[in-house]
């Protein structure tokens, strides 16, 4: 399992939610104008202070998403890049001394 990608699809699907909720949040907005209950300005306003409090939340999830995600995959013993990266290097150096073994062997 690729944890980036897992963070990515995770944070794509805040992504849409918020989205989502920001163009519900203006179609209801629009709605209270009509209605007369909102001044477009305060309409305005309203959506803007929401908007920037969903911008916030949504920062704050992804930074609470991205250490949950990898809380588990350390649970769950799935090793990080790095640690791949030095196995792959320490077996391609394995793998050169044992075909200069069989060279030897072979003079």
């Amino acid at each position: 399992m690729d944890e980036n990608n897992l963070i990515k699809q995770l944070l794509m699907i805040g992504i849409g939610t918020t989205s989502l909720v920001a163009e519900k949040l203006r179609e209801v907005a629009d709605d209270w104008v009509k209605d007369g209950r909102f001044k477009p300005e305060q309409a305005a306003e309203f959506i803007s202070e929401i908007s920037d409090r969903l911008r916030s939340e949504q920062t704050n999830w992804e930074q609470i998403m991205q250490r949950q995600v990898k809380n588990i995959m350390q649970d769950l013993g799935v090793p990080r890049q790095n640690e791949i990266d030095e196995l792959r290097g320490r077996i391609d150096r394995l793998e050169r001394q044992v075909r200069d073994l069989e060279n030897r062997s072979w003079r």
